[in-house]
């Protein structure tokens, strides 16, 4: 799980045919380029069943948390549902005495057997769990098993016996967990490798040989074991490496046989992206790329399955629905009395919650931000906004830049760009621009986010039309371990230092691509 941050290794090129999509993966001449999802969404699983891929992928505190995506073809996603509705047995989850970015659910395993689909996962400091369903479209119950096993790798046997796999603290040592029937409990364990540094287990059956697959965090690579028996004797080959592709993933069979790889990326300050890859065999060991171009994820490949249309996760938003989006999530678990769809319809209302700072302010409603670069842009109705509240739009991660209008006496409201950066001392709060008087009731709001140079800026429009700019440019960063270990996220907020308070009436939200 902790990674250093490196540079986008893998050459990317925006599709002339992108229109108004932000990234567009699939080149539509039977290409694709990587990431098929230019944003973070770290940690991958992915499996088939039947015609239909599913991806697993970590939220840390973010709710509703673990997010599920499906594809036919491995490159064009949509989100299709959420585990976990609200992190549970923590008050930090409830930003209490604290918070808890960094922790939360992390590192699924995504498996299918007998019409159930399965995801263990441990959240942090507590015992693994395992989520089932029918219908990847939830609901989704889980059972809490007897131990706590590290980024857990859940493996079904032909016969349908249940293991789960976990390399401990990261040292290296590998042990097998041995489930009953129905994965409810860990009956016995069972240390069946020492693979030096590996963490991020999966595992694999093909052709009577097992494979267990490991990231490797000190050489940030991707190592594959083989063995006969999922006790051994294991012999492991080095794949590949941030400097070609990624460093934790496995691979997904297709309906004709073949095998793809996915692998995580440490892509700078838009997080973890996952790359897809042809796979090709030598001497029943996978070997990432082609056989033109071995050792290497490919910029560009032909897509795994043809024929299949565009498809993307939702971003745009115009709150006139009963749920929000599928795109967004809260920062913690939300206080759902002071939210709401449904007191304006067509407008999302956020209510100011009582926080002295943004870092602690519950109902912050994020969605991931875009690469390679983007422009998020709201339209807000301030006629709620009461003296003290701090409520507006902005970035959050690492350093949040947080463009907001501050209540006033007598409604005479003021604009102020703040920049809070995160750190082990906790948040440090620059105020780049304040006091613009605000005497509209109308309000639009944009942030502009450029991973390529790591950098950002915020913008206001009384018309939405003519656009200034304030607080100048500002740095983007992933962070794991003062940030939120996630890439740079987009923030609608309402806050109020005081108890009391008032509200925002967000209209729309709209993702667009922003020009180099």
């Amino acid at each position: 799980m902790r990674r250093a941050v490196l540079g986008l290794a893998t050459a990317v090129v925006l599709s002339s045919s992108a229109g108004a999509q932000v990234w567009r993966s699939d080149q539509g001449d039977g290409s694709y380029v990587n990431p098929p999802l230019y944003a973070d969404y770290p940690d991958p699983d992915i499996i088939r069943v039947g015609e239909n891929f599913y991806f697993a992928s970590t939220t840390f505190a973010n709710v509703p948390g673990l997010t599920l995506l499906t594809s036919k073809d491995l490159v064009n996603w949509d989100i299709l549902s959420h585990l976990v509705p609200k992190l549970d047995d923590l008050p930090l989850y409830d930003l209490a005495k604290g918070g808890a970015y960094r922790k939360g659910v992390y590192a699924p395993s995504l498996r299918y057997r007998d019409g159930v689909f399965y995801v263990a996962v441990t959240p942090v400091d507590q015992n693994t769990r395992i989520y089932s369903a029918r219908d990847p479209k939830g609901p989704w119950t889980h059972v809490e098993l007897n131990k706590e096993a590290f980024d857990p790798a859940l493996f079904f046997d032909d016969d349908g016996s249940a293991y789960l796999a976990s390399a401990v603290g990261s040292d290296g040592t590998i042990t097998l967990h041995m489930l009953d029937r129905d994965a409810t409990r860990i009956e016995s364990s069972k240390v069946i490798y020492f693979n030096k540094g590996a963490e991020g287990s999966k595992i694999l059956k093909r052709k009577g040989f097992y494979y267990l697959f490991n990231s490797i965090p000190n050489r940030l690579g991707l190592t594959v074991s083989r063995a006969r028996s999922l006790f051994g004797p294991w012999e492991t080959r080095n794949q590949i490496d941030d400097t070609t592709g990624g460093h934790q993933g496995a691979l997904v069979d297709l309906p004709n046989g073949d095998y793809y790889g996915f692998v995580m990326l440490d892509a700078g300050s838009i997080g973890r992206v996952t790359n897809i890859s042809p796979i090709f065999w030598q001497d029943d060991w996978p070997v990432w790329g082609t056989p033109e171009a071995p050792g290497r994820v490919p910029a560009r490949a032909v897509k795994p399955i043809q024929g299949q249309p565009f498809g993307e996760p939702p971003s745009y938003d115009d709150f006139s629905g009963a749920t929000l989006g599928r795109q967004w999530q809260w920062n913690h678990n939300p206080e759902d009395r002071r939210w709401s769809l449904s007191e304006r319809p067509g407008y999302l209302r956020l209510h100011a919650t009582t926080a002295s700072d943004l870092w602690t302010a519950r109902n912050t409603l994020v969605q991931k931000a875009q690469g390679p670069r983007a422009r998020g842009t709201v339209k807000l109705d301030l006629a709620g906004i009461r003296p003290g509240d701090v409520c507006g739009f902005g970035t959050f991660g690492k350093y949040s830049a947080q463009l907001a209008v501050v209540g006033g006496k007598d409604g005479r409201n003021s604009l102020t760009m703040r920049l809070v950066e995160s750190t082990n001392e906790g948040p440090k709060t620059d105020v780049r621009a304040a006091a613009v008087p605000i005497r509209a009731r109308t309000l639009w709001l944009r942030t502009d986010t450029d991973f390529g140079k790591d950098i950002g800026s915020v913008g206001y429009s009384l018309d939405g039309k003519v656009w200034r700019d304030i607080g100048g440019t500002f740095p983007l960063e992933f962070a794991w371990q003062t940030g939120t270990f996630q890439g740079e996220q987009l923030a609608l907020s309402c806050y109020n230092p005081t108890m009391g308070g008032g509200y925002l009436d967000i209209d729309s939200f709209t993702l667009s691509p922003l020009a180099p």
